[in-house]
C-alpha cells in the first residue's frame, strides 16, 4: 500500500517530505519488530516513549514515521496531534477495515467474559459458523490458537488478527472487551454488532480509581455501537438487566437493547433454577417461548452465563434448537469452574482458584449448591508469593468439610516446606495433609459420598506440574476422571 494513500486518509496531519513513490508492507509501533517497508508509529507509553526508538526503526528499515514532533530522519517523518488516537485509524485503514467483513461480538463486564465468550463459540460452531475467538486464553481462528499480550490486545495487534480472521474467511469474531482496553481505545475501529455486558463488581481500582469512572470505560461499548440504524447489519446491545449498572447501560446506547436475567422481567429469563452437585435445571423464557433447560454448569452465576450466550446468540441469528442443544452439552471453559463429568452421584470441580479472593468465590459458589459435604484440595506454588500460603490454608478450613493440603507447582521448593507455611499457624483440624497431588485427588474422590462436592483448585487449564527442573504432564480434568473411573469398576 502506498505511504501518501494511508496518511491522506487522517483528518489531519504535517510533513515536509513528498508522500509519495513510499511503498508500505507493514505497519508496527515497536521498533523491534520493524522490517523494511514499515510505517513506524511512535506511542508515548507508560515506561518508554516510542520516539525514543524512531532511528533505530529507520536502521531496521522503517521507510516513514508517524510522530508527535518533528525528529531529524532521513525518511518522512508525519506530525500527528496524537498517535494512540492515529494507531486505529491507520491500522483500520492498512488492513482494509476487516471487522465490517464480519459479524463482530464483544462482551464486557467484571465476572463471566471468559464462560460467555466460550459458550457462544460452541453455539456458534455447533451452527457451522467459522469462528475466530480473542480473550485470555488468547487467539483462536477456528482450531489454531496463538498467544496474546492481553485480555484485549492493543489496536494494531487487534486490527492485523482480524485481517488474519478474513483471510481465513471467519464468519464471527467474538472477543473479550476489557475496561482497560476500552479506556485506552484499544478497540477504536472494531466495528461491533452486538456488545454484551454481563456484570459489574468492584475491581481494577488501582487504575479506574472509581466505580464511576469503571461504569464509564465499560460503558464506551455500547455508546461505540453507533448512533445510526441498518437493516442489512443490525446492532444490539445484550444487557444484565438484573445488575444495577443496567439502567446507565441502557442510557448509554442508541442501539435496540436485548436484556437477560433471572430477578426481572427480561427477553430472556431464568425461571423455576434447580441448583445441584452436578449441574443446573432452570426454565428458560425466549422469544419464542419457554423451553427446560438442563445443564452441567454449576451455581447461579453460570444461569447468567447461559443466559447472556443464548440471548447473544439468537440476535446473532441463531436458532432456540441449537442453542439449547450446546448449552446443555457444554463442559464451559476448561479449569474455569468446570464440572468433571461422570456417572458419580457427588460433583467434582476443577478451577483455577490460586488467590485468596478467588479461592473465597469458588468456596463459596459450591457451598451454596453443595447439599452434603464439600472436599477442598488446595496447594501453592513455590517460588511465588509466601505470603498467602497462611491466607490458602485458611480460607480452605474455613469454608470446606474436609481440606486435603498438597503440591501445586512447587518449582524449586520442597513441597511439604511449602505446606508447612500454608498450616504452621492454623487453628482449624479439618484438613489432612497429602504432597501426592494425585494421591490427594484420589483420596478425597474415594471419601466423597451422595450429594458431596469435590474441588480441585490451583492448576485449572494447565496440563503439566513443575517439580523441580522438570516439568511433568499433569491434568487435574485426566487425574480426576482416571480415578473416577477406577472407582467406578
Amino acid at each position: 500500500m502506498e505511504l501518501g494513500e494511508i496518511i491522506r486518509s487522517l483528518p489531519q496531519y504535517q510533513c515536509e517530505k513528498t508522500l509519495d513513490g513510499i511503498h508500505i508492507s507493514n505497519v508496527e509501533k515497536d521498533h523491534r519488530q520493524v522490517t523494511s517497508n514499515t510505517l513506524f508509529i511512535c506511542i508515548h507509553g507508560y515506561t518508554v516513549d516510542g520516539h525514543q526508538f524512531a532511528a533505530e526503526a529507520v536502521t531496521r528499515g522503517a521507510v516513514a514515521i508517524v510522530a508527535e514532533k518533528p525528529l531529524s530522519l532521513d525518511v518522512p517523518v508525519i506530525i500527528v496531534p496524537n498517535t494512540k488516537r492515529v494507531l486505529p485509524q491507520v491500522a483500520s485503514f492498512f488492513y482494509d477495515y476487516p471487522t465490517t467483513k464480519m459479524k463482530m461480538i464483544g462482551v464486557t463486564g467484571t465476572n463471566g467474559k471468559t464462560s460467555v465468550t466460550h459458550i457462544l463459540e460452541e453455539i456458534l460452531q455447533a451452527a457451522t459458523f467459522r469462528t475466530g475467538l480473542i480473550g485470555t486464553i488468547g487467539m483462536r481462528i477456528q482450531q489454531k490458537y496463538e498467544p496474546v499480550n492481553n485480555t484485549t490486545p492493543d489496536a494494531l495487534v487487534l486490527q492485523k488478527s482480524f485481517d488474519q480472521m478474513v483471510q481465513k474467511q471467519i464468519d464471527v469474531g467474538i472477543m473479550e472487551v476489557s475496561s482497560h482496553a476500552l479506556d485506552q481505545g484499544r478497540v477504536h475501529g472494531t466495528d461491533f454488532d452486538l456488545a454484551v455486558f454481563t456484570n459489574l463488581t468492584q475491581d481494577h481500582l488501582d487504575y479506574h480509581q472509581t466505580m464511576k469512572d469503571y461504569l464509564f470505560a465499560k460503558s464506551l461499548l455500547f455508546s461505540q455501537l453507533g448512533n445510526s440504524y441498518s437493516k442489512s447489519k443490525p446492532k444490539y446491545a445484550i444487557i444484565n438487566i438484573d445488575d444495577p449498572a443496567a439502567h446507565q447501560l441502557i442510557k448509554s446506547t442508541a442501539q435496540p437493547v436485548i436484556t437477560y436475567g433471572i430477578e426481572q422481567e427480561a427477553t430472556f429469563r431464568a425461571n423455576n433454577i434447580t441448583l445441584f452437585e452436578q449441574g443446573v435445571h432452570f426454565d428458560m423464557e425466549t422469544p419464542e417461548g419457554t423451553i427446560s433447560m438442563n445443564s452441567h454448569l454449576i451455581g447461579k452465576f453460570s444461569v447468567y452465563n447461559m443466559l447472556a450466550a443464548a440471548a447473544t446468540a439468537y440476535y446473532a441469528g441463531i436458532s432456540i434448537t441449537t442453542i439449547k442443544e450446546v448449552i446443555e452439552q457444554t463442559k464451559g471453559v476448561k479449569g474455569r469452574f468446570q464440572p468433571v463429568l461422570t456417572e458419580h452421584d457427588f460433583g467434582v470441580i476443577v478451577d483455577y482458584a490460586h488467590t485468596p479472593d478467588s479461592l473465597e468465590n469458588v468456596l463459596q459458589t459450591i457451598k451454596n449448591v453443595c447439599h452434603g459435604n464439600v472436599y477442598a484440595i488446595v496447594g501453592c506454588g513455590g517460588d511465588r508469593d509466601r505470603n498467602k500460603r497462611p491466607q490458602m490454608a485458611d480460607i480452605t478450613c474455613r469454608y470446606a468439610d474436609k481440606a486435603i493440603f498438597t503440591s501445586d507447582n512447587p518449582r524449586s521448593e520442597d513441597p511439604l516446606a511449602i505446606i508447612d507455611d500454608m498450616v504452621v499457624d492454623l487453628d482449624a483440624t479439618n484438613y489432612q495433609v497429602i504432597a501426592d497431588r494425585k494421591q490427594a485427588i484420589r483420596t478425597a474422590i474415594q471419601q466423597a459420598t451422595s450429594k458431596d462436592m469435590v474441588l480441585i483448585a490451583g492448576k485449572g487449564h494447565e496440563t503439566y506440574q513443575v517439580i523441580g527442573d522438570h516439568t511433568y504432564e499433569f491434568d487435574d480434568e485426566k487425574v480426576a476422571l482416571q480415578v473416577l473411573q477406577e472407582e467406578k469398576k
